[in-house]
């Protein structure tokens, strides 16, 4: 089986608060006729703090689609390296040990792939599969995942590497002033997360099944309109009740592995809000409590995108992980309206060894 092992996480050093977010707000649309809506709904996403790449003063400008994407790159390149370096160490892997790199990331564009720079600049070996994913959002994470465990069933002896790279921040458009532009204002943070997929060995998941489900006619709310001055989040007012259609399809998948997707040991999930948690709670009937790490990451880094997904599990690791053989599902939500799914269960290299 392969194992999905302990992730690496790094967030910028800027940090930004709620309460400067909502001050921010006053300041700069003090005319806005639904101002305190737009409040109202930044509060009750819980975010605390967020995390950016530039200084706040430097985050609010608007240099042009050029240079905002030269700041991709240079943050990725600076970046990225030391957290894959990270996960690799955790999953006692050398960068000659893995055969494919997914990167994930919908914030910045490259081509050739940041694969590419990576395997020259970190001595991959010239033979590593590249498989990177621009347009999946949110979901990407999810999609990462199952990529990886699809190529390491089809080649059982060979280990994946997942790169999750979100800089929301350099999507921010000061002139897109609807309700859901500014409540994304004060939801989205930056932030890097890698994990190795092991095709053999290894301590944390061992996926089992894998699944994805769209949500018919729903593929306009989530986009992006991508225009000169780049890309402009589009979010339908719908989104936050997607979870009511989707979370049959969770349970559909946990039903096809025998399983029932509400009585399960752990979940790792994007957390897109808060109503999404919640949701989730009521149509699987699961304890809020089940959310905790996903809620964590919401509270303290906002919604990191692609990222969420390995931050929710690397603080499942912190907590210890679970017990073995333990079950979970993991989930990622995003645009199409998508969700990518996996079910796997808990392997400890303690009780494996004994």
């Amino acid at each position: 089986m392969a194992t999905l092992c302990r992730p690496s996480v790094s967030v910028p050093e800027h940090v930004i608060t709620m309460e400067e977010t909502l001050e921010l707000a006053r300041s700069r649309h003090a005319d806005h006729p639904q101002l305190p809506l737009a409040l109202r709904l930044i509060e009750n996403t819980g975010v605390r703090t967020r995390h950016i790449v530039q200084p706040i003063e430097e985050t609010l400008k608007h240099p042009g689609f050029e240079e905002r994407n030269k700041v991709y790159v240079a943050e990725a390149k600076a970046r990225v390296p030391a957290v894959i370096q990270r996960a690799l160490d955790d999953a006692e892997l050398l960068t000659r040990d893995i055969d494919v790199i997914v990167y994930v990331s919908c914030t910045g564009f490259m081509m050739p792939s940041l694969t590419a720079w990576l395997i020259n600049e970190m001595d991959f070996d010239s033979t590593t599969r590249q498989i990177p994913i621009a347009q999946l959002g949110c979901a990407a994470g999810g999609a990462a995942i199952n990529r990886a465990h699809d190529f390491c069933s089809a080649y059982p002896e060979a280990n994946a590497l997942i790169v999750a790279c979100e800089f929301c921040s350099l999507c921010y458009q000061p002139t897109d002033l609807g309700v859901g532009s500014l409540l994304c204002n004060g939801l989205f943070g930056d932030g890097i997360a890698a994990a190795v997929v092991r095709g053999r060995g290894g301590e944390g998941i061992e996926l089992e099944r894998n699944g994805s489900y769209l949500i018919p006619k729903t593929e306009d709310w989530i986009m992006y309109d991508v225009r000169a001055t780049g890309f402009h989040f589009l979010l339908d007012k719908r989104v936050p009740a997607t979870m009511e259609p989707l979370a049959p399809a969770l349970q559909d998948l946990a039903g096809l592995h025998g399983w029932d997707a509400a009585d399960l040991d752990f979940y790792i999930v994007h957390a897109g809000g808060p109503r999404i948690l919640d949701d989730l709670s009521k149509f699987l009937q699961v304890d809020p409590h089940a959310f905790r790490f996903s809620r964590a990451t919401l509270t303290e880094y906002g919604n990191i995108a692609s990222a969420v997904v390995l931050d929710a599990l690397r603080r499942l690791f912190d907590e210890g992980g679970a017990q073995h053989r333990a079950r979970g599902l993991l989930a990622g939500f995003g645009p199409g309206i998508t969700a990518e799914m996996s079910l796997g269960r808990w392997r400890r290299d303690d009780v494996e060894a004994a």
